[in-house]
Formats: C-alpha cells, sequence, structure tokens
C-alpha cells in the first residue's frame, strides 16, 4: 500500500444498475439491490487495501425522483437497509459517514438511518465516505451561495474574505478536492456530480456495469490513474 500511488480523494458515480439488471431479465430493483451488495464489499477492500482516504458516492441525485415511483420507493427502502445494517464493515474499518445532498423530499425514514449512520461514526479516523443523496452539483452551489450571502448580510463575512478555500468549507462537506472520478457502465459524463470539487479530477469511464464493478476492476482503474500526467494546468 505504502509503495503504491493511490488518490487521496476517490469519487465513484455508481451506473448501470439497471441495465444490469434488465439484461438479466430481472426487475430494475434487483438491480439496485445487487449494485448495494457489491458496494458493500468494494468499499471494505478499498479501506482494508489501499490508502485512499476519502470516497465520494453519487448514490441518487435529485433528478433520480423523476424515476418511476415504485423504483424511487424501492430505493429509498434500501437506503435505510444500507445505511442501518450493511455499512456495518464500513464502520468497523473506521470510517466516518458524512452525506451530501438536501435532506427535502426523503422520507423520514431515510433521515433517521442517515443521522443514526452520522453520529455512530462521527469519531471515526481511518477515512470518510461521503454518500451523495438527493444530490446535484449545482444544488450544492446554489446552496453554498446561500450560506456566505447570509453571512456577508449578517457581518459574520466580509466580502474580500471570500475566497476558494471559504467556498470549500461551506459546501455540503468540507472535504479535499476530488483526484479521480470512475463512472462504471462505459457512460462518458458525469451527470452534475461534485462539479466544484472535481476541477482538476482524473477521470475514467469503464463499461463494466457497477454490480459487476469488483476490486479487479478497481485496480485496473486505478492503475489507469497512475498513468496519468497530472498537471493542474502548469507545463513541463
Amino acid at each position: 500500500m505504502k509503495d503504491v500511488v493511490y488518490p487521496n480523494h476517490l469519487g465513484i458515480i455508481m451506473d448501470g444498475n439497471g441495465r444490469w439488471a434488465k439484461e438479466r431479465g430481472l426487475n430494475r430493483s434487483l438491480g439496485h439491490k445487487a449494485g448495494a451488495d457489491n458496494l458493500v464489499n468494494l468499499l471494505d477492500y478499498i479501506y482494508k487495501n489501499t490508502s485512499i482516504k476519502v470516497v465520494s458516492l453519487y448514490a441518487f441525485s435529485t433528478e433520480n425522483f423523476k424515476r418511476d415511483k415504485n423504483e424511487v420507493d424501492y430505493l429509498m427502502k434500501l437506503f435505510v437497509t444500507l445505511f442501518n445494517s450493511k455499512l456495518e464493515k464500513v464502520k468497523k474499518n473506521n470510517i466516518k459517514v458524512v452525506f451530501s445532498g438536501r435532506r427535502e423530499n426523503l422520507p423520514k425514514s431515510v433521515l433517521d438511518a442517515m443521522d443514526k449512520t452520522t453520529d455512530d461514526t462521527k469519531n471515526n479516523t481511518r477515512g470518510i465516505l461521503n454518500i451523495c443523496l438527493n444530490y446535484g452539483g449545482d444544488y450544492e452551489i446554489v446552496d453554498m451561495t446561500k450560506t456566505v450571502a447570509k453571512q456577508v448580510l449578517d457581518g459574520t463575512l466580509n466580502l474580500d474574505d471570500i475566497t476558494k478555500e471559504i467556498v470549500s468549507k461551506k459546501l455540503y462537506q468540507d472535504l479535499p478536492p476530488l483526484d479521480f472520478v470512475i463512472r462504471t457502465s462505459g457512460e462518458k459524463r458525469i451527470s452534475n456530480f461534485m462539479i466544484y470539487q472535481s476541477s482538476y479530477a482524473e477521470y475514467d469511464f469503464p463499461d463494466t456495469y457497477f454490480p459487476d464493478f469488483d476490486s479487479k476492476c478497481l485496480e485496473a482503474s486505478l492503475d489507469n490513474y497512475r498513468k496519468r500526467d497530472r498537471r493542474f494546468g502548469n507545463a513541463k
């Protein structure tokens, strides 16, 4: 682990659950369940076998509420199960779990499970798992702007003191910039995922659907990351 280069902050856009199920003649919900089961094992691998400190997951976007009601309802129940029981491995790995996104429109059962998970892991120190739920990168910037504007208006923040560091701290979570983002399923777009934090991130778009994206697939993507020349705008 010490001799291998890993990103400090890894983002994963977990795409392809529905298509994975459809190709097997299954209901889309079973694809989401398979994705959740895979996620638990993948996170366990990451936190036990790599030096990655922060993982951000795109679990559910603000736009996902437009999906079929039965699918959305199933996902909400799946989130409760995931947070209340399936993330036990993550908790045992000394990982702090935080959430990014808007709380409005989320069922009370989901909010309660989120709050319990946050409280149970708040003192963990090995790393951070940031779950983006009811999340949109554009909404995050809007909400950050409102927070900063209120502080300027009430006098607790001077206009001239607003820096990119202040902006970062006023986002949903104060996290380091994304280094590497993986979007599974072969789709080559970021779909509003952490657009401020990913300004200099590297990307990989493996064709594998997320339920099949195991540790070997992850390491293949990480090998691609290690081949990148990250210049951050500097000529070399």
